[in-house]
């Protein structure tokens, strides 16, 4: 198989991988620092938990993306730099994000990573990089799941239109 086989991190990376890496690296600093900030607006606890665990997961993104990056020639997206903490009551009510925004922010975002995880695997010709996003869509996954419940529990959940009556069949 020449080029393409044996060990997949000795096999050079497509320009779709390498575009993808970087990209999902640039999108996971984003997160860290936005979500940060969400923490400083953020009251409920289980919102926090779930925010801190969104943090944590994109940080393991970050350090395995810029590896895989740096190791094959590529530099990385820059590191935003981490944003303090600051108190709940310090923000203005009115430049304040409520906690159900947060949620279904995360929830959407959360989604929107699903899908590009799915994305990278697809695309990917080396095995080590589909494992990845494979293994990232598992996470991602099991947050959205963890997400679902929180707003379903907290009634932060905006629905679609429901199908409560279901046309007759004749």
């Amino acid at each position: 198989m020449g080029i393409l086989s044996g060990n997949p991190k000795d096999e050079p990376m497509h320009y779709g991988e390498v575009f993808s890496v970087w990209e999902a690296s640039m999108i996971a600093k984003g997160m860290v620092s936005c979500y940060q900030a969400f923490l400083n607006h953020a009251g409920d606890q289980d919102l926090k938990k779930i925010l801190e665990a969104l943090i944590e997961q994109a940080k393991l993104e970050i350090k395995e993306c810029d590896t895989l990056l740096t190791d094959n020639g590529i530099a990385p997206a820059p590191v935003l730099p981490e944003r303090p903490p600051a108190k709940l009551e310090d923000i203005p009510a009115g430049a304040r994000f409520t906690d159900p925004e947060i949620a279904a922010k995360i929830a959407a975002e959360n989604a929107l990573g699903l899908t590009a995880c799915s994305s990278v695997m697809a695309q990917s010709i080396r095995e080590d990089i589909g494992a990845l996003f494979g293994k990232y869509h598992l996470t991602k996954a099991a947050l959205g799941l963890r997400i679902l419940q929180m707003l379903k529990e907290k009634g932060w959940l905006i629905p679609p239109p429901l199908q409560v009556k279901r046309p007759v069949e004749e």
